[in-house]
């Protein structure tokens, strides 16, 4: 079905309507750094799957929009044209100028996103900590004029001291316990700094990198919802931190009355991926967004990340393959002369530094293949849960509308 877009005004009359429909019936709007918003954030998703596009057109709802950091020279035909022959590895310099062709992309995603937005919701970036170039994606996001900058894939312990020139940007970082909380907030209270909002991620739920040590973990009752929000809002009063850091619940959401049941819990909105990866604004490839929408409970699985993180993707011809012949390439293990693609996208990376215990492949290669529509060569990252339309690949409009008001009934679920 072919996207019509809706002029300014329009968009602008959805967003209003979306907050008042937020405001009513039991659920409520929340606000960051003072701003009003719907309850509903739309994850990070890598590589290059939620760009400018896609968050943009989510924060023009009243939302928030998030740009996901990695590898964004893929968007840009120029950028990939300056920067595809040093992926030989035969130049000195290659890592520096595909980190530098990637800040300019993130420079100009970010600066679509806002301009799609309207100055509605907010714009945000997602910067994994196990990123190589993590730092120096943070300053980008911030010159850049980003809303917020979220963090996941570790602990950002260092992230106040990177933002202090840039007071007015939100820090949000990503955790999956009560525990990794309490540790966050009195490190950055140290630093005179409070998380604006947290995002509390269910490993056994959400989807591509998961916030648990090993595979086995993922089903860990610490991890549930009901387990992690209740502690953490006591553990706020008992810090005198009472009603300032909004928490936000991500993992296996598709529906209103989750959003209701979690906002019960002391949530004060939701975050969610999958389901925006397969809407008609995302920047992925239409084969992407059909491979997700499509794949059945039993098609996706659980593994081991090169990044050494436990992570949910949907068993594809490549993935099938790579956990058959795992045992093997991990008896193999060895240090690499350099990175598959010249970049060191990890700061710590199984395949290049050879450690047998993290997988064997390279992500952002697969990844890529994902994003392009490569069914046979992609990594495609999947949450656990169903999606609210089923197959259905729809606009972000009528997903927020169904969240929040239950309009526009799933033709399939």
């Amino acid at each position: 079905m072919a996207l019509s877009t809706p002029t300014e005004s329009e968009t602008a009359t959805r967003a209003e309507a979306l907050l008042r429909q937020a405001r009513e019936d039991g659920m409520h709007t929340w606000r960051l750094r003072g701003k009003e918003l719907i309850p509903v954030v739309q994850g990070g998703m890598g590589v290059g799957v939620s760009a400018g596009g896609l968050a943009g057109t989510v924060a023009s709802l009243g939302g928030v929009g998030t740009v996901s950091s990695v590898d964004l020279r893929r968007l840009h035909p120029d950028l990939l044209e300056q920067t595809r022959h040093l992926e030989n590895g035969k130049e000195p310099d290659a890592r520096e100028h595909i980190d530098r062709a990637n800040l300019v992309a993130l420079d100009r995603e970010i600066r679509r996103a806002r301009e799609l937005s309207g100055g509605r919701g907010m714009v945000a970036v997602n910067i994994m900590k196990a990123l190589s170039a993590y730092e120096i994606y943070v300053r980008q996001s911030l010159e850049s004029g980003v809303d917020a900058v979220v963090v996941g894939a570790g602990l950002p312990l260092d992230l106040p001291e990177i933002a202090k020139d840039h007071p007015q940007t939100a820090l949000i970082p990503i955790l999956s316990d009560a525990r990794g909380i309490q540790l966050i907030v009195k490190k950055w209270e140290k630093k005179g700094r409070l998380p604006d909002a947290i995002v509390i991620e269910h490993p056994r739920l959400a989807g591509g990198h998961l916030g648990a040590a090993k595979v086995a973990d993922l089903q860990d009752p610490r991890f549930e919802f009901e387990n992690v929000i209740p502690p953490t809002l006591e553990f706020f009063k008992s810090a005198g931190l009472e009603g300032k850091i909004p928490l936000i619940a991500a993992g296996g959401i598709s529906s209103r009355e989750d959003i209701l049941r979690v906002q019960g819990l002391g949530a004060s909105a939701v975050q969610m991926g999958t389901a925006f990866a397969v809407t008609e604004e995302c920047d992925a490839d239409p084969v992407f967004k059909r491979v997700l929408a499509e794949a059945t409970p039993e098609d996706v699985v659980e593994f081991i990340s090169v990044a050494g993180l436990p992570a949910r993707g949907v068993r594809t011809h490549w993935l099938d393959k790579y956990l058959r012949v795992e045992p093997k390439l991990k008896a193999v293990a060895h240090v690499k002369d350099r990175c598959n693609m010249a970049f060191d996208c990890l700061a710590h990376c199984g395949l290049r530094d050879g450690k047998a215990e993290m997988g064997q492949f390279c992500i952002d290669q697969q990844l890529g293949h994902a994003f392009e529509g490569d069914e046979q060569r992609g990594l495609f990252f999947r949450g656990a849960g169903t999606l609210p339309f089923g197959r259905d690949i729809r606009s972000v409009y009528e997903l927020l509308s169904w969240m929040i008001s239950g309009a526009g009934a799933p033709a399939c679920r």
